[in-house]
């Protein structure tokens, strides 16, 4: 795979994407390291002046009013990170960390941090090199950054903390470095400070969960298509004129992907000649559209938030284009904290019409004529039954974590820094809300797919065919009781490696949107 060019420009979600999730290696551009030095040469004059400057001759946070003398400053930036390296819990994954390295050198790249360009050549070292800080779960508070991350980070650049190698083996910051013929930094005037005054962390969570809902929410109108078919369900509902009616774009690609998953299906061809008159459907099947085109909106409003940060160069002080240095705002994560509880509202609900559409195919009374929990022997098996509880437990876990993180603040740093944005907390219940709505939509996916095979003779149509025999490869057809865990984690598979809707693509003219 080829370097990505960090310059003064930003990254695109794709970029960051590679970065974090393939292991791209980075490259800074000639422009950038002009950038840099034009920066770091401000710094170094305002070090000389006897007027205390925040962040390059001062304490920090509350104790910004301290000078600090010329003999401390380095003991002063290496205390910075020390002391900020307080985080606590489980690891951060891999992922999360690589995406907030890459997004901490895209903004040192602008210029506008005061950094040397030998630091920012480290940060794309240890990128490069496979190495991984270890960055531990509770810390960042999403204002002033996300400080106790970003410190982590920056700990493993002096030499110092946990890290994991390119192979993900524990090791010592320093043998990491030394196995991969880097040298620790020793950090000078205001580079502490801007290695970690950044929305990195929120910033890269968001941008992998764009990306996790893009795919999750084709997969909800592939799911609910397969249902509505399964459920000898009308497809009328979703035709374009009526979508039209009300124009909200995420709610018309929503209809027209379930209008083209269920063209040319046998199953509701046969309504009018089998007798099968239903005035209307259930809304979870007729509203499918209402409501995964309303997620849709919500992830295009975060995605137009996330392309402003990318944009931005977050930093406190700020070097500004004039050469002045600025104390500022901008570290204050309230813009993507929003964005990040809004998306956890979106998947929430998205995951609750989805198990409502399972919950109706596995009862008699409502299931158009499917067997009682699509077992084979109703009584003796009990079919997907459980099924259904482990998407209960799930969709009410992601109502928990639909709670929104951005209206909390506990003041901090002796109530210099008292209100606080939580955007931290957003994006790490937003991570655990993707992985959950993977896991309901995959068993509404399974689930349906079972109720297709029982009404053969008659066939799903060329989309939801394709996706039911698919996912035969790994999981059988519906039969006596067998264990149902693996075939729902086969499942969960089967949707989160975009199998599942590479399976409907494959049967139409255009990919769903």
């Amino acid at each position: 795979m080829q370097a990505i060019e960090i310059g003064v420009g930003p990254l695109t979600e794709a970029e960051v994407l590679a970065i974090a999730r393939h292991g791209a290696a980075v490259a800074l551009t000639d422009a950038a390291l002009a950038a840099i030095d034009g920066s770091r040469a401000i710094i170094e004059a305002l070090a000389e002046d006897p007027v205390p400057h925040y962040g390059i001759s001062t304490g920090f946070g509350a104790l910004a009013t301290k000078h600090i003398a010329p003999a401390q400053r380095a003991a002063l930036q290496r205390s910075l990170i020390r002391s900020h390296a307080a985080s606590s819990g489980p690891e951060v994954e891999r992922e999360v960390v690589r995406a907030m390295m890459a997004l901490r050198l895209s903004t040192l790249a602008t210029g506008r941090t005061g950094v040397r360009r030998g630091t920012a050549l480290a940060l794309a070292g240890l990128l490069n090199a496979g190495i991984t800080p270890v960055v531990r779960e509770f810390g960042s508070l999403g204002c002033s950054g996300d400080l106790a991350p970003l410190a982590h980070v920056a700990l493993v650049l002096i030499g110092e903390g946990e890290a994991r190698d390119a192979s993900g083996a524990p090791c010592r910051a320093a043998d990491a470095l030394a196995a991969a013929g880097l040298e620790p930094i020793q950090l000078v005037e205001k580079e502490g400070l801007a290695l970690i005054n950044g929305t990195d962390g929120m910033l890269g969570q968001l941008l992998l969960a764009c990306a996790d809902l893009d795919l999750l929410l084709r997969t909800a109108d592939l799911s609910a298509a397969m249902s509505v078919e399964a459920m000898l369900g009308t497809e009328r509902v979703f035709a374009a004129d009526l979508q039209a009616l009300r124009p909200h774009p995420g709610q018309a690609a929503a209809a027209a992907n379930m209008c083209a998953l269920l063209a040319g299906s046998p199953i509701i061809a046969a309504h009018p000649e089998q007798g099968r008159v239903y005035v209307q459907d259930a809304y979870s099947m007729r509203c499918a559209p209402q409501v995964a085109g309303a997620a849709r909106d919500t992830l295009a409003h975060a995605r137009v938030v996330a392309t402003r940060e990318l944009a931005s160069a977050i930093d406190n002080p700020v070097v500004t284009p004039d050469g002045r240095v600025e104390s500022n705002g901008n570290f204050h994560g309230a813009p993507i904290a929003f964005v990040l509880d809004f998306l956890a509202i979106a998947a929430a609900d998205v995951a609750s019409i989805s198990e409502r559409r399972t919950d109706r195919m596995l009862d008699v009374a409502r299931s158009r004529g499917l067997p009682p929990f699509l077992a084979a022997d109703p009584g003796v098996d009990s079919g997907h039954m459980i099924a259904q509880y482990t998407q209960a437990a799930l969709v009410s876990e992601l109502k928990r974590l639909a709670a929104p993180a951005s209206v909390d603040s506990i003041p901090t740093s002796a109530m210099q820094e008292d209100h606080v944005s939580m955007g931290w907390s957003a994006a790490r219940k937003l991570r655990r809300g993707v992985d959950a709505l993977t896991q309901v939509l995959a068993i509404e996916l399974l689930t349906a797919a079972r109720a297709l095979d029982l009404r053969a003779p008659a066939r799903p149509g060329p989309a939801t065919g394709a996706v039911v025999a698919a996912l035969r490869h790994s999981v059988g057809g519906p039969g006596p009781d067998r264990p149902l865990s693996p075939e729902i984690e086969a499942a969960v598979e089967f949707v989160r490696s975009g199998a599942a809707v590479a399976a409907a693509d494959s049967a139409l003219s255009e990919p769903l949107e």
